[in-house]
């Protein structure tokens, strides 16, 4: 594995919470209940983004319930054998939890559930580590991202796993390590760029009753290389969308494309985006996974802190929210709150 936090703090080096802040909207549906599946919790030399962090992006209008925390290298264990060192990172977050559960923060319960990182690759020798992180999540832990995403163009990173090229696809210690999830009743968040998503029907096929929801609408990318080429790249994504949607145990978070690596540059701007026009960049992606899904196989995702160099929290629901504004009171709830729960067991 990379060096602890080196990705994430080389992406939050552009927020500006005063740039942030220029932009200010009345929240939409305000009523409308939420649970965020998706955002991380963290202490590195450069950036800090705790439970009073979350509790104010989350307590900025919208109606937040609870929310998922994934992985992202914060607070693993200093020593003790290198596989078990990333059950730190669920301890740590799990500490995060219950004063969240206390109730004395407020009404959302942050980290309601926990999701971790084990090497899958060791093979059945992972059983140890799974088994370490839900004795560690209190009650919460409900299962692991291993992210596999390898990048052809410098400006993207490679996935701080390290992983070989086709790791879902072919790699057969990774699918013994995979196995296990299963075994254990845990759930498995996808991540990878869209250059590689032909390589998820593969392991969803091989495993077709273990829950697998794949990240940030598939990893579109719009720099380095593909800079200047949205069109092409986003019909080689829409095919492999089509593809992966055939896989009934497949779900998909809409979110995580505010992130620069998807090159719409909003951090960019001398002033923040709109939810208007967030909604308006965003909807080719999300309306295409919402059709090819269905609303009971999508959940909306804030990817905070990191897709917050495109914007705040309460602009981001906002933007979710325009783009569902079609949808039924019954298919908002699934979008907004029910797939993450029924996922997630919350």
């Amino acid at each position: 594995m990379s060096t602890q936090g080196s990705t994430v703090e080389s992406r939050m080096s552009g927020i500006n919470e005063t740039w942030l802040a220029m932009n200010q909207e009345e929240i939409l549906e305000p009523g409308l209940p939420i649970i965020d599946p998706h955002h991380h919790l963290w202490d590195f030399s450069t950036h800090r983004y705790l439970i009073w962090d979350i509790l104010a992006d989350a307590g900025s209008g919208h109606n937040v319930e609870a929310t998922v925390f994934l992985e992202c290298t914060a607070c693993y264990k200093a020593d003790g054998p290198m596989e078990l060192r990333p059950v730190g990172e669920t301890e740590f977050v799990n500490g995060l939890a219950a004063m969240s559960a206390s109730g004395r923060y407020g009404k959302t319960r942050v980290a309601a559930g926990i999701v971790g990182l084990a090497d899958l690759t060791l093979g059945g020798r992972v059983e140890e580590v799974l088994r370490a992180h839900i004795n560690a999540g209190g009650g919460r832990f409900r299962g692991i991202r291993y992210a596999a995403g390898v990048s052809d163009t410098p400006e993207v990173h490679t996935s701080h796993t390290n992983p070989p090229l086709h790791l879902y696809r072919e790699h057969k210690p990774f699918r013994e390590g995979f196995a296990k999830l299963g075994q254990l009743g845990l759930t498995f968040d996808a991540w990878l760029y869209h250059p590689q998503l032909a390589d998820v029907p593969h392991l969803a096929r091989a495993f077709p009753e273990q829950p697998i929801v794949f990240n940030h609408c598939g990893g579109p990318l719009g720099v380095g290389k593909y800079a200047g080429k949205r069109e092409e790249a986003f019909a080689d994504w829409k095919k492999n969308i089509l593809e992966l949607a055939k896989c009934q145990n497949v779900y998909m978070k809409l979110g995580g494309i505010g992130m620069r690596v998807s090159g719409f540059d909003f951090h960019k701007r001398d002033r923040p985006p709109s939810s208007q026009e967030l909604a308006d960049a965003w909807r080719p992606y999300m309306e295409t996974c919402i059709e090819a899904f269905g609303a009971k196989r999508c959940m909306f995702e804030s990817n905070f802190p990191v897709d917050k160099i495109s914007g705040s929290y309460a602009t981001y629901w906002n933007a979710f929210k325009r783009l569902a504004a079609r949808a039924t009171p019954t298919e908002k709830a699934w979008l907004f709150r029910d797939t993450a729960k029924q996922f997630y067991r919350l």
